[in-house]
């Protein structure tokens, strides 16, 4: 271990914190760390060693949160302390507790009340709804917040609730909201109160009590873009680099596939099943679907496989090019990739979420002559209402229904 080479080789020798910097400096190695990002937090923690041992606060079983604190302000004191000095620590922080050298830190539970209807909640769209986890995050953050702020005074009792309780809450946050967040949002308290309802917690299901948010998703036509479009923002990726080819392919996967955000972000290694020409997309509500791999998508796939996809844990298709090398966290990831994308081609179209080329393939697949039925399989949707919105994009089949203005007046 000592013979192995690593940045700032002449920090760490001698070092209180040698060994275990040059087992993290593997690990950053392994997360595709390089260069100067490797010295900067391999100085930063060789610092540390020595300012422990100043300190005399070595062996090392004494390093937890408070001492990193102390840390960091002697650094602020010494205007030594840099962006990103703060993760570093907490990085190799976590490092220490995941090889034992430091105690894992002991949290005390939170056993009040609304924790614990809260957590049976969870429990309850997790084991008993089948939920996704961004669902159950979004409905247990707006019980939460409802809560806290009913009973911000006085003792918590959920039988006190009101039905106006629940509309004044709506009507007061509901207008600083999206309409699709506001529905999120009653849907969330319809499921919260029936809940509790069913649990004896209330004496009256007040889930009929929540408000409706007027639903517009009719009233207006899909945003999309062109067949011609659509190929333009694929030609305007740079497959000559590592980020284009990954861009590249997961586009097509839009493009083609017609997949959301959050199923691009979920695609594992082995749901693609190469020998079949098929791939497993993990949908909404934890469904799992099988569709046919395009060749032009299969290719794309294979390329970044082969040629720029990361050695790394994770077992995501889709990872950063920046370390550390892991998955994509968030589905909005995959949006701003696809924003990019637009500015690239040229194009400024109304809509620039991923979800944009979603309605762009129904709406292709419907003027080349697919049924609404049709076009609900390819988008895997449960409820064909969510398809009916496409048909609106259909002006040659709504011509032909249409009646012809009358002309001249009648005497």
């Amino acid at each position: 271990m000592r013979g192995s080479s690593v940045p700032g080789e002449k920090r760490i020798r001698g070092n209180p914190l040698e060994f275990h910097l040059r087992l993290f400096a593997t690990v950053l190695r392994e997360a595709g760390y390089r260069g100067r990002a490797m010295c900067s937090k391999l100085g930063l923690l060789a610092d540390l060693g020595l300012w422990l041992k100043r300190e005399g606060l070595v062996p090392k079983s004494h390093l937890e949160e408070h001492l990193l604190a102390a840390f960091v302000k002697h650094k602020q004191r010494i205007q030594q302390m840099h962006r990103g000095d703060s993760k570093t620590l907490q990085q190799f922080l976590a490092h220490l507790r995941k090889q034992g050298v430091v105690s894992d830190q002991k949290l005390i539970p939170d056993q009040s009340p609304l924790a614990g209807i809260l957590g049976h909640y969870e429990q309850h769209l997790f084991s008993e709804r089948r939920l996704g986890s961004a669902t159950i995050f979004n409905y247990v953050s707006f019980a939460r917040k409802f809560l806290v702020e009913r009973f911000s005074e006085g003792s918590f009792l959920l039988k006190e609730i009101k039905a106006s309780d629940i509309s004044d809450f709506v009507l007061r946050h509901g207008r600083d909201m999206s309409v699709g967040t506001a529905q999120i949002m009653t849907t969330a308290f319809r499921s919260f109160f029936r809940y509790l309802f069913q649990k004896g917690e209330l004496q009256a299901n007040l889930a009929a009590c929540v408000p409706t948010v007027a639903d517009r998703r009719l009233s207006t036509v899909p945003k999309y873009v062109t067949p011609e479009e659509v190929e333009r923002v694929l030609k305007a990726c740079n497959c000559n680099t590592a980020i284009g080819r990954r861009d590249y392919a997961m586009l097509l996967l839009l493009a083609r596939l017609g997949l959301r955000a959050g199923e691009i972000v979920a695609l594992q290694l082995e749901d693609i099943n190469w020998r079949a020409g098929e791939i497993l997309i993990r949908g909404k509500g934890m469904l799992h679907d099988r569709m046919p791999l395009p060749a032009d998508v299969g290719e794309a796939l294979a390329s970044y496989l082969r040629q720029d996809r990361p050695a790394c844990p994770t077992r995501r298709v889709f990872v950063c090019t920046r370390a550390p090398r892991r998955s994509f966290v968030r589905s909005c990831t995959v949006s701003t990739i696809v924003r990019r994308a637009l500015v690239r081609a040229g194009l400024d179209p109304p809509a620039k979420g991923a979800h944009l080329f979603r309605h762009s393939l129904a709406t292709s697949l419907l003027r080349s002559g697919a049924t609404i039925e049709e076009i609900g399989e390819v988008l895997r949707h449960r409820d064909p209402s969510t398809t009916e919105i496409y048909a609106k994009v259909d002006f040659d089949g709504l011509r032909s229904l249409a009646h012809p203005w009358p002309i001249g007046g009648a005497q």
